[in-house]
């Protein structure tokens, strides 16, 4: 019997032709002013070349105020956004379709980069340094005007990622940046309207999500958490209630997508499942599909639509999908993958381990 992977499903306004979905991917190869190389439109048309494929782009930075990943792209300026046309462009005449996601670093910042960029501080919800050993480190406490002020970014960010081409947007809520940041007492300490309980750590997510649906609409709208995160200083102690409150109202915006990482992929490193996700999951029911992100690969995708059989999943691939610019055809036909180089992930502006993964001699497409 064939697999659920390799049925169709509509994500938003696309219909992908299978459930290989390429994962978000920071790979630092846009250059000082945070545009896009011509490298990476090779990079994104290559992974794009299995018709029906959905591609999440990189982690892409709405605002200089807000960013601070240097060589990491951004999508506020005219030269990013044409050059993100471009890529968004090669995805499609491949017959595939892209999402951007949409992020704000908060304390997760570099502050070099900040003040590269326009002299800008390090922000956060509370003034908790990410690394408590660098106090030098320790971010400013966002004021309500700034608070506003980058709700309004991810709306801006969002618009400019449709007019740049791209399907639709990714709220970036996971891994200990800004929106993770506000939703979790390790990194929001504040006794106001966005802190100090449940619904008002919740605030800035919904907020956001709320402007990025009245900019874009809700089918070009997906959201990723990760509630048992513990890189970058997170993980409440107890995260199931902020995220189950999280989720309800998520589901009232009848989002494109919901996207969880498992417990299991703490950053890009495996580790042993130990919480579950089906609390989220029964909440969000058939409300639109769930992408499921938990090192899953050639061999063990299937657990995911056994796992959560009462959900509408597609599976997200990370650095196989790097290293195989034609992962769904591999695994669909059993063929070897190639290994992925770990030394060469995030190595600035390099094609070397970005463009040069070669495809499988036995497929069509495109050929390095």
């Amino acid at each position: 019997m064939a697999s659920t992977l390799f049925q169709p499903l509509r994500i938003g306004t696309v219909e992908l032709q299978h459930r290989v979905v390429m994962a978000p991917l920071t790979r630092l190869r846009a250059d000082s002013q945070h545009v896009q190389l011509p490298i990476a439109t090779t990079y994104y048309e290559q992974r794009a070349s299995v018709p029906g494929t959905l591609i999440i782009a990189e982690a892409t930075q709405i605002s200089a105020a807000q960013g601070g990943v240097p060589h990491g792209p951004g999508i506020w300026s005219e030269p990013q956004i044409q050059a993100w046309k471009k890529i968004t462009d090669a995805i499609h005449a491949r017959g595939s379709y892209a999402f951007c996601q949409l992020i704000a670093l908060g304390r997760a910042a570099d502050p070099a980069t900040l003040k590269q960029d326009g002299d800008y501080d390090l922000l956060a919800p509370s003034a908790i340094p990410i690394d408590p050993t660098r106090p030098d480190y320790t971010p400013k406490e966002l004021s309500l005007e700034q608070i506003t002020e980058a709700v309004q970014n991810f709306a801006a960010a969002a618009k400019n990622a449709v007019r740049a081409g791209f399907d639709g947007v990714e709220i970036h809520g996971a891994n200990g940046y800004l929106v993770d940041q506000f939703l979790q007492d390790v990194t929001n300490q504040r006794s106001d309207l966005w802190g100090g309980s449940v619904p008002n750590r919740a605030r800035f997510a919904v907020e956001v999500a709320k402007a990025v649906v009245d900019a874009v609409g809700p089918e070009k709208v997906g959201f990723r958490i990760s509630p048992w995160n513990t890189w970058q200083g997170m993980k409440m102690v107890n995260p199931i209630p902020q995220f189950t409150y999280l989720v309800e109202q998520l589901k009232e915006l009848k989002l494109a997508y919901l996207h969880i990482i498992e417990s299991r992929v703490i950053n890009n490193v495996d580790t042993e499942k130990t919480e579950g996700i089906e609390t989220f999951l029964d909440i969000w029911g058939k409300t639109s599909p769930v992408l499921v992100a938990g090192g899953y690969n050639a061999t063990n995708f299937d657990t995911a639509f056994v796992d959560y059989k009462n959900n509408d999943i597609a599976v997200v691939f990370g650095r196989h999908f790097l290293a195989n610019p034609d992962l769904p055809n591999r695994i669909r036909l059993g063929l070897p993958l190639n290994k992925y180089d770990r030394d060469t992930f995030y190595t600035p502006m390099q094609e070397n381990g970005y463009t040069d993964y070669p495809f499988d001699n036995e497929l069509w497409g495109i050929k390095n």
